[in-house]
């Protein structure tokens, strides 16, 4: 079974416990916080994950940061289940699917706006709510820049790209000359 069908399974798992008891968020924000402990600290994430190491011993490791967080038992057992079944590795990808769920749930996308420089807090403003009409949904937006784009934006809403780069129109006037 390959990482990101179990990773989605655990997500959708945690998130039916938080929906069953209220704490969806919480336990959102609990992965969250884990997750970037794990990826900050390559030597935990190591400790905790390699199978050379005692299954007992990274299960008291693993507690220990789980306890010092102040953390859900349920996230506890998450870990716990993860760690016995040697799946700690995917839990970044486990965090990512439980993101996309909460954003489902909330109807909410996450856009990502890739413009040549910076661009203005007035023109994020503009985008996000050109993508809300457009989509229907409540919109988080992230900005990249990528200086190749010469001008222009590039909107990315899961699978809807609005390309207005001078980049992609210079492409298109190239294509359209060779066509003749």
């Amino acid at each position: 079974m390959t990482n990101q069908i179990l990773a989605k399974r655990y997500a959708k798992a945690l998130l039916t416990l938080g929906r069953e008891d209220g704490n969806h968020e919480k336990y959102g924000e609990e992965l969250d916080q884990f997750v970037t402990f794990w990826e900050e600290t390559p030597e935990f994430a190591d400790a905790a994950s390699n199978p050379l190491y005692a299954k007992e011993n990274r299960q008291v490791i693993c507690g220990e940061v789980v306890e010092k967080m102040g953390m859900s038992p349920v996230f506890k057992s998450l870990l716990d289940l993860m760690l016995d079944k040697n799946r700690l590795p995917i839990i970044p990808e486990v965090r990512s699917f439980y993101q996309k769920l909460l954003d489902e749930m909330a109807n909410i996308s996450r856009a990502t706006v890739t413009s040549a420089t910076p661009l203005s807090e007035e023109a994020v403003a503009s985008i996000k709510a050109s993508l809300e009409k457009t989509t229907g949904r409540s919109i988080f937006v992230e900005t990249e820049v990528d200086p190749e784009l010469i001008g222009g934006v590039v909107a990315r809403v899961g699978d809807l790209v609005l390309d207005g780069s001078v980049r992609s129109q210079l492409t298109n006037i190239k294509e359209t000359l060779i066509k003749g």
